[in-house]
């Protein structure tokens, strides 16, 4: 057993995480400041704690007696990045120093980091972990900054470290209120809504989705194995679909008869992103067990017990220049 912090604790992965740590054995400590997270989704078997990890003083207390980080917080709206930079990179890059520097003066074990396959940029896809990291959007010029910032600090520090790049991970528990991120969710509340699902540009563009229950436990493993230890490793699913399809099969199983829009597409947009699998299955034994419209219908199901959910446009357009009407207009 360990003491493992989990930071973004009440969001999408990381309330996944604090389940999953907490049983098998762990003794959690839950952080988010519920920004984009929910109290449902917090494990009664944690230490829940509401904080802003831009507050160095209150992530040293924190930390302080924890063995394990596992920081998943994060404000993943990589297409919003470009009209928002300010915003989104303080709060993707700001908690990171400071954990890190917490981590250090605390001598904690281990710290877990959840980058994302932003990173990789327009690279020919499918991305693998040998590739040079060539962001292409702030968000994945900040998620790499974190990354070099980990791996700087536990060579000089002597902790051991793992980098994890999730992709498109979707299923129960995604925030569907948010406009910029999580097409899948957006779609789907959309559709409960009464509104017609938007598509950027033709639709062509591909990526595999990753659900989260084929996910979580090999990221669990990522936290416990020492094989993972000073290791970069993708994580999701190779099964990759067009944007048209992967919209297809949401109203198919929504049995909905509206038809999406196709608006222009937008800046920074890689059209093939999808990532190599090979070695989160040989260290991690991570395995696709879920096709998309599996997955899919498993999140319906949840979403349609919660209910539409009304848009958070909780963090304003910096910039409007080029920015997608329906953004800058807030019509999903």
């Amino acid at each position: 057993m360990a003491k493992v912090l989990v930071t973004g604790g009440a969001g999408f992965m990381g309330s996944w995480l604090v389940d999953e740590l907490i049983n098998r054995g762990h003794e959690v400590t839950s952080v988010d400041d519920l920004s984009g997270g929910f109290m449902r989704n917090v494990s009664k078997g944690c230490r829940f704690v509401k904080m802003d990890l831009r507050d160095a003083k209150k992530v040293d207390r924190v930390v302080k007696g924890q063995d394990i980080i596992c920081h998943l917080a994060a404000y993943a709206a990589e297409g919003q990045s470009v009209f928002s930079p300010i915003e989104i990179n303080d709060i993707n890059i700001t908690p990171m120093n400071n954990l890190l520097v917490s981590a250090v003066n605390h001598d904690v074990k281990k710290f877990l980091f959840t980058s994302s396959m932003a990173v990789y940029g327009s690279q020919k896809a499918p991305f693998s972990e040998s590739m040079p990291a060539k962001p292409d959007d702030p968000y994945g010029v900040g998620k790499l900054y974190c990354e070099r910032m980990l791996q700087i600090f536990s060579e000089v520090y002597d902790f051991d470290h793992v980098i994890i790049r999730p992709h498109n991970v979707f299923g129960i528990r995604q925030n569907i209120s948010d406009p910029y991120r999580n097409v899948l969710g957006i779609w789907i509340n959309s559709i409960m809504r009464g509104k017609p699902p938007y598509i950027y540009g033709d639709g062509r563009q591909t990526r595999a989705f990753s659900y989260i229950e084929d996910n979580n436990p090999a990221l669990a493993n990522a936290v416990e194995w020492e094989k993972a230890n000073g290791q970069v490793i993708n994580l999701g699913s190779h099964e990759s679909i067009s944007i048209n399809d992967a919209c297809r099969i949401v109203l198919d199983i929504m049995d909905s008869k509206l038809k999406p829009i196709y608006l222009e597409e937008r800046p920074c947009e890689v059209k093939d992103a999808y990532c190599t699998t090979e070695k989160s299955e040989r260290i991690l034994k991570y395995r696709t067990n879920h096709s998309l419209r599996q997955g899919l219908g498993k999140m319906i199901g949840w979403a349609m017990e919660i209910g539409k959910q009304k848009p958070s446009y909780r963090i304003p357009l910096e910039i409007t220049k080029r920015a997608p009407k329906v953004w800058r207009e807030k019509m999903i």
